[in-house]
């Protein structure tokens, strides 16, 4: 009866919108409310006249509705969007959700002023997995640099904790400010600040000049070797977002990039370099970021061929498992290496063992179909690097 009494009212509907008076049979949905077209109960577009009320019963399918049908003078355009009434679907909206197009309030959007979330969300602060990357590798290095049978330097530490905050952010800002082509067409991308018109370049540009300021504040407190060495980071910082449209190998960049604090950690405390210890300790660090940014990578493959833009995830495609393995275990063969040259306990290689059953996890284990595993797998990683940091400080503490 529903659906025989859904015809003739758009029949009405049609015949008076072509002759442009208005009609007590005109049909508009109300606002709040949905008509059961099928099993799933989609929204619908919304059209309120107050000039008439007329109810409309329907008792298809599962749920029973009432619906108040008014309106006035826009019948056509009802009538016309009746076959897509239903605007959402189960696989939409489970897509929109895996690629960023419905994001869960975070932290920032609950409790900053609104005029200050627009360049918290630029520095990622509602995304501190970027952060605990950046910092492993300076973790690691300054509790190696530590006296046998001492703990890590805890002001070093905490130099650091808040250098990688801010280099990370800044690191953020200048991909977002050079990357706003191509963010506004991926998905995952599109509703970052300056992509998406929240804060304008220039804005992005003072924000960034604030964050190096800042990041200078923290490398002057160190010695001189270390000031010239964190300075030439800068080079990496500001180049590699550039990278993705050059090589198939950016995540190899980032590796050089965000692991720079495994050279700097060391000579913060000892004032020099130990190429036997650290070198092993930063190229594992870059082997590890490939392992897990490729991962990372497998999000965006899609979007990456249209936009083309390039990644290891495109270059080694079906076969990513397999390159995964390699770089897995070089990095813990690199990291095994530097612990015998700093001459470690025990302790730190039971760690390796461990760490090792985490890395093999994420390779074996993840669905480089989904979006939202590989985001898991991603974000995991931030054990990895704590399982690591705690090897070294045992191994050194109980050296």
């Amino acid at each position: 009866m529903a659906f025989f009494r859904l015809t003739r009212v758009s029949r009405r509907l049609l015949k008076s919108s072509v002759s442009g008076t208005p009609s007590s049979s005109s049909v508009f949905l109300s606002e709040q409310q949905h008509i059961n077209l099928s099993k799933h109960v989609a929204t619908t577009r919304h059209y309120i006249n107050p000039l008439l009320n007329y109810p409309l019963w329907s008792n298809k399918g599962t749920d029973f509705h009432h619906e108040k049908v008014v309106g006035v003078g826009w019948n056509y355009r009802l009538v016309s969007g009746m076959s897509s009434v239903v605007e959402g679907s189960p696989k939409k909206d489970e897509k929109e959700k895996s690629s960023g197009g419905v994001k869960e309030a975070s932290w920032v959007d609950l409790y900053l002023p609104e005029g200050a979330r627009g360049y918290a969300k630029l520095a990622r602060l509602d995304k501190p997995i970027g952060t605990w990357l950046l910092a492993w590798p300076c973790m690691w290095s300054i509790a190696l640099a530590a006296d046998p049978g001492s703990l890590p330097s805890f002001k070093m530490m905490g130099l650091f904790g808040c250098g990688a905050l801010l280099l990370r952010g800044a690191g953020c800002t200048i991909n977002d400010l050079l990357d706003r082509d191509i963010d506004t067409k991926v998905d995952r991308t599109r509703l970052r600040p300056i992509a998406s018109g929240l804060l304008t370049p220039f804005q992005g540009l003072q924000f960034l000049g604030l964050q190096l300021l800042l990041g200078l504040g923290i490398l002057l407190q160190l010695n001189n070797y270390s000031r010239v060495l964190g300075a030439s980071s800068l080079l990496l910082v500001f180049s590699y977002p550039l990278m993705k449209r050059f090589t198939f190998w950016p995540q190899a960049f980032l590796g050089l990039t965000i692991n720079w604090g495994a050279l700097l950690g060391w000579t913060a405390v000892k004032g020099s370099l130990e190429p036997t210890v650290v070198l092993p300790l930063y190229l594992s660090g870059v082997c590890w970021t490939l392992v897990y940014d490729t991962i990372y990578a497998h999000q965006d493959k899609e979007d990456d061929v249209k936009v083309g833009v390039k990644s290891t995830a495109l270059r080694f495609g079906d076969n990513t498992k397999l390159w995964l393995t390699g770089f897995g275990t070089a990095s813990m063969g690199l990291l095994a290496l530097s612990g015998l040259s700093a001459d470690l306990g025990w302790q730190y290689y039971a760690s390796l063992v461990a760490a090792s059953g985490q890395l093999g996890w994420q390779i074996g284990t993840a669905d480089l179909s989904s979006r939202a595993d590989c985001s898991n797998k991603f974000v995991s990683n931030k054990w990895f690097g704590a399982i690591i940091f705690s090897g070294v400080v045992l191994g050194r503490t109980f050296q």
